[in-house]
């Protein structure tokens, strides 16, 4: 069913997709600027989906009586969760990437509120998340030079040795 919006409507959810768009790329200029996985374009495309996936499910289809628009809402957070996983790496016994993953569901979320009219909610929370990752990024790194803490690294346990056999210590 293709929807007969008027031309204020299709104005105004021109300007949904815009403000998801510009929010979902000052986060992710952010994260360009600390040379991460997924920066600008990965940011704001991922802002720009859910903005667009949030307008579609509210108005695309026509809003009969079996349209549930929390629906696809549900889908972007199951698809963002598994393009946030892909930007977790696992390296030498060090995990890098779960800030970038965290921002990008974030983000998702920035992109669902302007997709759905609440303009200041997106806002208030772009700007939330820009404090969090540069403010406590600046709190953390003198927190750890003043207390001594060594550098921000996630280490996996050391693998379990293998025996000669090449079977585990518990397989035996």
């Amino acid at each position: 069913m293709n929807p007969d919006l008027g031309l204020g409507t299709e104005i105004n959810l021109a300007i949904r997709l815009a403000i998801g768009l510009v929010l979902g790329a000052a986060i992710g200029f952010e994260r360009e600027l600390q040379r991460q996985p997924a920066g600008f374009r990965t940011h704001s495309l991922v802002a720009l989906g859910a903005t667009l996936f949030t307008v579609v499910s509210g108005y695309g289809f026509g809003g009969g009586d079996n349209i549930d628009p929390t629906r696809i809402a549900a889908q972007i957070v199951t698809g963002i969760g598994f393009i946030g996983a892909g930007t977790i790496l696992q390296y030498r016994g060090h995990v890098r990437g779960l800030t970038t993953a965290a921002s990008l569901w974030a983000v998702a979320a920035i992109g669902m509120a302007a997709g759905a009219g609440l303009f200041i909610v997106a806002l208030v929370g772009t700007g939330l998340i820009l404090v969090i990752l540069r403010i406590f990024d600046w709190v953390e790194d003198r927190a750890r030079r003043r207390l001594g803490i060594g550098p921000n690294r996630y280490d996996l346990p050391p693998k379990e040795p293998v025996s000669p056999e090449g079977h585990s210590e518990d397989l035996t």
